[in-house]
């Protein structure tokens, strides 16, 4: 009879732990969202540059008041962000081809223990002007970026014209790759086609 007793009780002691494991399984992957900020450099602070093909620098304020960047010269545009942007690789990245900055920042982020949204990349669509042919050929390109903590880098681009699905790529590059993108030591991702407005970083 005790033998039955203390069987028993295994039984429900082993089926409470399961029971409990059930319960206490890590949690569903944190979903990533979107949140956009437009990017008008009439409403930064201008730095005029020193040179005649030397734009200058605007400060701008991003998502949450991250800090933006934007630097320009030789008809080429450079935009990093955060604390110490400047000084970020981004601030030293550009397209091969003539570009410029866009207009809107989509900022791609997590939800932390505070229930605020904790951007992680952004995604911005630039403008390209390929030379070649009897005309130059303009473009887009959407460039994603990955933010602190760690370097400030541009971690892949999609050719904006080329793709219909141009806006889920860049961000499948963004949520995939930009947290463990190593600056410096991994080469930028590119997906899908690439049309006649395509423009590969400058340097390369």
């Amino acid at each position: 009879m005790i033998g039955k007793f203390f069987c028993a009780l295994a039984a429900v002691i082993a089926a409470g732990v399961l029971v409990a494991g059930f319960f206490s399984a890590p949690a569903a992957a944190q979903a990533v969202e979107s949140a956009y900020t437009a990017l008008d450099l009439d409403k930064c602070r201008h730095t005029q540059g020193k040179e005649e093909e030397d734009y200058g620098e605007w400060r701008c304020s991003g998502y949450a008041g991250i800090a933006v960047h934007v630097s320009a010269g030789d008809q080429r545009s450079y935009v990093s962000y955060g604390r110490n942007a400047k000084k970020e690789p981004a601030a030293k990245q550009t397209l091969a081809s003539f570009n410029g900055e866009g207009e809107k920042i989509e900022w791609r982020a997590e939800r932390g223990a505070d229930g605020k949204l904790k951007p992680f990349a952004t995604i911005m669509r630039w403008s390209t002007t390929v030379s070649g042919g009897d005309e130059p050929v303009r473009g887009e390109m959407l460039v994603v970026t990955r933010l602190a903590p760690g370097r400030v880098c541009h971690v892949g681009y999609v050719d904006g014209k080329a793709n219909p699905d141009a806006n889920a790529l860049a961000q499948k590059i963004a949520d995939g790759h930009a947290r463990k993108f190593r600056c410096g030591a991994d080469k930028p991702i590119v997906l899908g086609n690439k049309g006649p407005g395509f423009s590969s970083p400058y340097g390369e």
